[in-house]
């Protein structure tokens, strides 16, 4: 049998606000998120028993057993396979890596298996429902509340200086817990989209710069290299640059890759 073939794009929170803190220590945010035209891919075919091989460029590190999210995605549908991650995407990374992998196993799974995933998506992570429809939503509450938004396409760059974050750590340095929430998203173009992104926040940014100074330099060299606007995702410690045309965001990434080689960094499309 053919491998099943299934893509894993990064997920990128273009904002991100914390707007309160429940009894049981989950935050509730707000965030706008859409998906890059960049990701892993991952390959499912039947197996005795369950496997998970980790390839490509970013594999390092990455666990081959039921620690990773993909062995316990597959492992929810009670079938065993076989699993190559094939991961481009660095880990704890802020965009969703882990969590696309799992979603895109998801979808992989049910193709296997002729049947639908009726599972927690949540108990898969918390980012898992909004990677599960990988398109543009505006995500809220704990992770559960996913609601799709028409989008226009913007072009943007991807930077992660390779260095993992703690979310758990850049949580406990926010200082403030209950932020105001998004406003409401307007119909616009790419131009008035990435204003009205600049107005609203990422509340995790100035905590996750405490955590790791050097985003800081990576939101610099964005801004320097012409972004309209310059962002971190997530938690950290990937931040985005988004522009006008893609041509504009192929010659910024390819003047960061010469001046900072040692930083992952990729053009590429959102939505």
């Amino acid at each position: 049998m053919t491998p099943i073939e299934v893509f894993a794009p990064a997920k990128i929170n273009l904002t991100l606000h914390v707007t309160g803190l429940r009894a049981d220590g989950y935050h509730l945010l707000d965030s706008l998120v859409s998906f890059a035209g960049v990701g892993d891919v991952l390959r499912l075919e039947p197996a005795p028993e369950m496997r998970l091989r980790v390839t490509g460029p970013m594999a390092e590190g990455v666990p081959t057993d039921a620690r990773n999210l993909c062995w316990r995605a597959a492992e929810a549908f009670g079938v065993p396979v076989s699993i190559e991650l094939e991961k481009h995407l660095p880990a704890a990374a802020g965009i969703g890596g882990g969590s696309s992998d799992a979603a895109a196993v998801l979808h992989g799974m049910e193709q296997l298996c002729g049947r639908g995933f009726d599972g927690d998506l949540l108990a898969l992570g918390a980012d898992v429902p909004v990677c599960r429809l990988a398109r543009a939503a505006r995500m809220s509450g704990i992770g559960e509340k996913v609601a799709p938004v028409d989008l226009p396409r913007l072009s943007a760059v991807l930077v992660n200086p390779r260095v993992e974050v703690s979310t758990p750590r850049v949580f406990k340095a926010l200082v403030q817990k209950d932020n105001p929430p998004m406003e409401a998203l307007p119909e616009a173009g790419p131009a008035g989209l990435i204003r009205w992104i600049g107005a609203c926040r990422n509340d995790l940014q100035t905590p996750a710069i405490a955590v790791q100074p050097v985003i800081a330099r990576v939101l610099a060299a964005l801004d320097g290299a012409g972004a309209d606007l310059a962002r971190m995702s997530g938690s950290g410690a990937t931040c985005f640059g988004l522009f006008m045309s893609r041509d504009a965001a192929d010659l910024a990434a390819r003047g960061l890759q010469q001046a900072c080689p040692e930083w992952w960094v990729t053009a590429c499309d959102l939505g």
